[in-house]
């Protein structure tokens, strides 16, 4: 602080205003958190805010505006190095505005990707107490973050933040490689309480009411909602529901039209394709083809079987799962890896920008488009689905678990374990309900204790508390059952209540002479997590995500995989998940079809355990709706086969008791497929 004083001297400090003060304008009221000429600044800056202390150095600028404050960091250990601001008498009431800001000049050479405010409230900072939003700044660049009371992030809802009660302000970095320096022109409350984010249209989303996109009782804006290029397309009714009529000249190019949503993106959340009929309403033969396109990437497109004649109709059917499975990308590095070009889809379903509609003709062509429909059959699964491997060889099962009778059988099934996934939920053995010949993991709102443990001997959550508000059931085999190589396959009912993460997955298992649990579970070593099923409700019941991580969360951490995965339910509303694991291969499936599949050295070597449970968040979820709950994810078998001439002794049924602690912790911002 000594360094600080000299580098400030007199001249900087902050100052808090009454509330009860005038303001500058009655229509938007605004309250100074920064008063240069004061004299008290040092004992209201905090330099070791996120650890980084020796790199943070601040002095008051003069600036054509008036004085500034000048904030310079240089390269160090912390992740976020920034500076704290503390209020004057312990906290600022700021109860008579709905945000504060900042104002940011990019002083230095180097981008500033991101610069943050976040705005705190006291407690347990394991709780995230907060709310923070971010902007990116360019050398010379000048900037406005705004942080609304109660959003963060791109202005999403976020921590429920007490305006009255606001007891530091912070403005930090990501960790730095070279000196940075930013100016801070402005720091104020403003606004009005109560205050939302405006609304970005691009990023409203609408749910087709019935699925219908185009049909009966559906208004269409032409103005806004229809695109061409190379074609005329226009609007007509027929029998008092809206048609598109697109004309494809003669001449060749690029040929298509295409029907957008009248704001935002549609949400097809609740369907697995889209159906159109359309029909030849000229006189030469056509071809029509259709196309969905989205935020992330478009379906496949998807042509008729053979050419229109005139005056016929067909109904085209387009997917949202990939015509190809998806291939694993070779690795060279750490990191994240997706799919190899030309495999699987990165088609979004919740954000569909546009049914585009193009043509194969020979002449002038003439299509009507009828009807547009975001549907979901049930799935037609193929005989063998549960009974059998999806590939030929010499099969054993070693796993039948059909979860009869009305309890856990505990000789396979530990009904406790840890929560290194969210800060919300705790395992009770009261949300584990057997009957009918499934297991529900029952989501409920309700305080309790993690393992039904008032007073653990380590409290293994990733809040590091023992008690949280709501509760759910859990499952895994560790210690009890363990595989490498073989068949793994479990019929499952997802939850469509938002925020939830329900999963099946495997965790490698070394046994226990091969020493602590960090080491038993390791995921580097030959070892990896394996994700056969991972889903985030926000994308509703019918995509979910797929992928295998190795060598541990930190900077080795390295994933194949992918979260655009398009499923069918049956007829009860189940999916039938699988994964074939053989010697440098692993095949994953839905309902009998492939998915995906990644060759590699890399595939683990090390026997693996399952792990079925269900917390709230992911890294691309909604927020829990507590008036939705509860929520049940439901499992309907576990079956698993090996091939005889992979066995080993370390599959099937362990006798060992089961240590208190499992899996390593992962990163509270565990990135996308990290479970």
């Amino acid at each position: 602080m000594r360094s600080l004083l000299g580098a400030v001297g007199s001249a900087f400090a902050f100052c808090l205003a009454a509330l009860t003060g005038p303001v500058l304008a009655e229509e938007t009221p605004s309250l100074p958190l920064i008063d240069f000429e004061a004299k008290d600044a040092a004992s209201r800056l905090d330099l070791k805010a996120n650890r980084s202390e020796g790199q943070v150095e601040c002095q008051v600028v003069d600036t054509e505006k008036g004085k500034a404050l000048e904030v310079t960091i240089q390269p160090g250990p912390s992740e976020y190095p920034g500076v704290g601001i503390k209020p004057k008498g312990g906290k600022w009431d700021l109860a008579a505005f709905g945000h504060v800001e900042a104002r940011i000049v990019n002083t230095g050479t180097a981008a500033i990707s991101p610069l943050n405010l976040r705005v705190d409230n006291a407690g347990d900072w394991r709780q995230n107490p907060w709310n923070t939003e971010m902007v990116w700044l360019n050398p010379g660049e000048t900037k406005t973050v705004k942080v609304i009371f109660g959003y963060q992030y791109g202005q999403k809802p976020g921590f429920a933040l007490k305006p009255d009660a606001v007891v530091n302000l912070c403005l930090f970095t990501g960790k730095v490689k070279e000196k940075t320096s930013f100016r801070v022109e402005s720091l104020m409350a403003a606004g009005t309480a109560g205050e939302k984010p405006p609304v970005d249209p691009n990023t409203v989303r609408v749910k087709p009411k019935d699925g219908v996109i185009l049909g009966t009782g559906v208004s269409v804006d032409a103005a806004k909602q229809i695109e061409a290029k190379g074609t005329q397309a226009s609007l007509v009714k027929t029998d008092d529901r809206p048609v598109l009529r697109v004309v494809f000249p003669a001449a060749k190019g690029e040929q298509w039209a295409a029907l957008k949503p009248d704001i935002g993106r549609w949400n097809l959340c609740d369907a697995c394709e889209v159906r159109v009929k359309v029909k030849n309403d000229g006189q030469t033969p056509v071809t029509p083809s259709i196309q969905v396109q989205s935020n992330g990437g478009p379906t496949d497109a998807i042509a008729a079987a053979a050419p229109l004649a005139p005056g016929a109709e067909a109904e085209i059917v387009v997917p949202f799962a990939a015509a190809v499975p998806g291939k694993g990308v070779s690795v060279t590095k750490p990191g994240f890896y997706g799919l190899q070009k030309g495999t699987g889809t990165a088609f979004t379903s919740d954000a569909a920008a546009a049914v585009r509609i193009s043509a194969k003709q020979e002449g002038e062509a003439i299509l009507l488009v009828q009807a547009i429909l975001a549907d979901a059959p049930p799935a037609q699964t193929p005989e063998w689905l549960g009974k059998r491997p999806p590939v030929e060889g010499d099969w054993v099962k070693t796993l039948d678990e059909e979860f009869e009778g009305t309890e856990i059988d505990q000789t396979k099934w530990n009904i406790y374990g840890p929560n290194w996934w969210d800060k919300a939920s705790h395992w009770s053995k009261d949300n584990l309900i057997v009957g009918g010949g499934v297991v529900k993991l029952h989501f409920e709102k309700k305080r309790g204790f993690h393992n039904d443990n008032p007073k653990p001997k380590d409290k293994v959550t990733l809040s590091g508390l023992n008690e949280s508000d709501y509760a759910c059931g859990y499952l895994d085999t560790f210690g009890k059952w363990v595989q490498r190589y073989g068949y793994f396959e479990a019929r499952v009912k997802l939850p469509t209540v938002p925020g939830l993460w329900p999963t099946f997955w495997m965790v490698p298992d070394r046994g226990v002479e091969s020493g602590p649990t960090w080491k038993r579970t390791d995921t580097g070593n030959g070892g990896m997590e394996l994700d056969i099923m991972e889903h985030l409700t926000r994308w509703g019941p019918y995509r979910y995500n797929i992928a295998m991580h190795w060598d541990g969360y930190a900077k080795q951490h390295t994933s194949v995989g992918s979260s655009c995965n398009y499923v069918q339910a049956d007829k009860d509303g189940f999916i039938t998940s699988g994964m074939l694991w053989t010697p440098g291969l692993l095949i994953y499936y839905c309902n009998g079809k492939e998915l995906l599949r990644w060759e590699s050295p890399r595939i683990s070597v090390v026997p693996a355990y399952f792990i079925i449970e269900m917390t709230t968040g992911g890294w691309d979820n909604n927020s829990v709706d507590d008036a939705q709950l509860p929520a049940d994810y439901l499992i309907d078998y576990v079956r698993v086969w090996q091939r005889k001439d992979l066995a080993s002794a370390a599959d099937g049924y362990k006798s060992a008791p089961k240590p208190e602690a499992k899996p390593e912790a992962k990163p509270a911002d565990a990135k996308e497929g990290q479970k």
